[in-house]
């Protein structure tokens, strides 16, 4: 390869170019050239926001990103993956449908992360190019989409856009949200519910010839797909469309939440929320369950997390009843649970234990004679199960809270 810039640590005509021109399309060709690779400026969406194509360069994927204009969501997997990235450094990895590397790395300017900057190292050189110049690079582009990003006035492009921005918290009042989105299809969009489908443990047994968001497109058609935050967020029309989940989640390896049911299009920013922290909490290393729940399945774990190591909320008498199970291995607080649960129906606390009869009598005697638990006053049965709860929680984790069977909400 002819000598290049980095050779001679010259980033000069890049930051000429950055204080001369408002364009970040100019500044990644800039960069490119520095560099001597081809490369992707992605903005915080996944979308390519700016590219450098040198002549004669030939790669599928590189140049199928360039034609979509997005990555796919293979790449986006290792984007979310990667705990070089996460942390906030670069990380050099190669993709399996290209024969070259390729070092992915922030963009981050006044501490938010604004996009990624994606080069492909086509001859082994880049990893000689200098910490300082890459530093150089990154800072510049970053500092461009930060410009970018900050005007005000710049126009929804597709209607992508505007529910990224209505996401992000960006529309003041639903008034305004509907005014912009007149003229697009989401005027006249009602979805049933969304989902949101966690890329972290991505696999797939057919790169190369089938893709996620081929398949995805193939058995949702209208569900609008698209990135998000590191997620694949899709939209569901009918009741059918959860239960098409199982195999395709089975067979890439993903973690899908379904959400509550969207009323209004302005609400979705909070139903994303919650449903975020429900795909998080099946994404936790004590998390055995399936891999596609309803938010509605997991409410229970859900709050049960949000109240985790809150030792205060436990009445006295369920720890006392919860250091005697550690000591001694017994199940009290398990068949307290759902002597609660079950209406203190003997019967079906018997079934749920899988135990005899006179052995959960024997429990509930001692829980009151012993241990003080006052299951005769109703009144207070509230305060137990969320006392009893939290320490099943934190004994056990959320599996213990999880339905029977996935998307059976009976």
């Amino acid at each position: 390869m002819a000598a290049t810039q980095w050779e001679t640590c010259s980033a000069d005509a890049l930051l000429r170019e950055f204080f001369a021109q408002d364009d970040l399309s100019r500044l990644a060709e800039g960069a490119g050239a520095l560099l001597g690779c081809p490369l992707l400026v992605l903005d915080d969406t996944f979308h390519v926001a700016a590219h450098h194509l040198p002549l004669g360069f030939s790669d599928a994927v590189f140049q199928a990103s360039v034609r979509s204009g997005e990555i796919t969501y293979e790449a986006g997997a290792i984007i979310s993956r990667s705990p070089a990235l996460s942390a906030g450094a670069a990380d050099c990895i190669k993709l399996a449908d290209s024969p070259y590397r390729r070092r992915f790395a922030p963009l981050v300017s006044a501490g938010v992360r604004l996009g990624y900057l994606i080069c492909v190292d086509t001859d082994g050189h880049l990893e000689k190019i200098p910490a300082q110049t890459w530093n150089t690079v990154e800072q510049i582009l970053a500092k461009q989409l930060f410009v970018e990003a900050s005007r005000q006035d710049k126009p929804f492009e597709t209607a992508e856009d505007i529910l990224r921005h209505l996401l992000d918290g960006g529309f003041p009042s639903a008034p305004y949200f509907r005014l912009q989105i007149s003229g697009t299809y989401l005027a006249d969009f009602h979805p049933l519910a969304f989902a949101l489908i966690d890329l972290t443990a991505y696999h797939s047994g057919y790169l190369g010839q089938r893709h996620l968001k081929e398949e995805v497109t193939a058995i949702f058609p209208d569900s609008h797909s698209f990135l998000y935050k590191g997620n694949v967020m899709l939209f569901l029309h009918r009741r059918e469309d959860m239960e098409r989940f199982s195999a395709l989640a089975e067979e890439f390896q993903l973690k899908v939440i379904v959400s509550e049911k969207i009323d209004d299009l302005f609400a979705l920013p909070a139903l994303y929320r919650t449903a975020r922290e429900a795909l998080s909490l099946m994404t936790d290393e004590r998390f055995h369950g399936g891999r596609v729940y309803t938010v509605a399945q997991l409410r229970t774990p859900l709050l049960l997390k949000n109240l985790e190591g809150r030792e205060d909320l436990i009445a006295q008498e369920v720890r006392t009843l919860a250091a005697h199970d550690r000591e001694k291995g017994t199940q009290y607080c398990e068949t307290l649970y759902y002597y609660l649960i079950c209406c203190r129906s003997l019967q079906k606390t018997c079934e749920a234990l899988f135990a005899h009869r006179n052995t959960v009598l024997y429990r509930i005697r001692r829980m009151q004679e012993e241990f003080g638990i006052p299951l005769d006053e109703p009144v207070k049965h509230a305060d137990l199960l969320l006392s009893v709860s939290l320490l099943l929680f934190e004994a056990k984790g959320p599996d213990f809270f999880l339905p029977k069977t996935p998307l059976d909400n009976s």
